[in-house]
C-alpha cells in the first residue's frame, strides 16, 4: 500500500469499526451504486476516488455524475 492511501485507509478503518453490520451493508450498497453509476457515464473508480480525495463532497460527486448522465443520454 502506498503512503498516499494509508491515511485514508486508517481513517476509514476507525470509522468502519464504529458502524453496525446493517450500516456497513448499506454503505457498501451505496458505494457499489455510485461506482456503477460512474461506470455508466464513463467515470472510472480511480477517477471517483481521485475526485473525492481532491475535496469533492459525495453530494458534489453525485451532481457531477448526474450532469455526465445528461450528456450521455
Amino acid at each position: 500500500m502506498s503512503t498516499h492511501t494509508q491515511p485514508t485507509a486508517a481513517a476509514s478503518g476507525s470509522f468502519a469499526e464504529s458502524l453496525t453490520m446493517a450500516q456497513k451493508e448499506a454503505l457498501q450498497c451505496a458505494v457499489a451504486k455510485i461506482v456503477a453509476f460512474g461506470a455508466q457515464v464513463g467515470v472510472s473508480v480511480e477517477e471517483l476516488i481521485q475526485m473525492l480525495q481532491s475535496g469533492l463532497t459525495v453530494g458534489e460527486l453525485l451532481q457531477y455524475l448526474a450532469s455526465r448522465a445528461g450528456e450521455v443520454a
